[in-house]
């Protein structure tokens, strides 16, 4: 599954409509919280097959939360200051 976000991210190049900066380190930072999703949250959290926990799913913190909303406020920012100049 993560290789195909992946593969999805870097052909989101090919797209003239989503071919900029912003987007692309947008789409990498939530990728990267698949990854994190894919090891802690299916191993650890989810209770399944393909988990290690047998029986009741582990309490999933709250700061979790707080993580994945500060990262969409701060995505939300920079979406307004993404064509400012380099002042270098």
């Amino acid at each position: 599954m993560s290789i195909i976000i992946y593969t999805i991210i870097l052909h989101l190049r090919l797209l003239s409509k989503f071919n900029s900066p912003f987007i692309f380190i947008a789409v990498s930072v939530l990728e990267f919280y698949s990854i994190l999703m894919t090891y802690f949250g299916v191993n650890f959290y989810l209770s399944g097959l393909h988990s290690h926990v047998n029986g009741d799913p582990i309490f999933i913190p709250k700061f979790l939360y707080f993580f994945i909303f500060f990262t969409f406020i701060l995505i939300f920012i920079a979406f307004f200051k993404r064509n400012l100049k380099n002042p270098i």
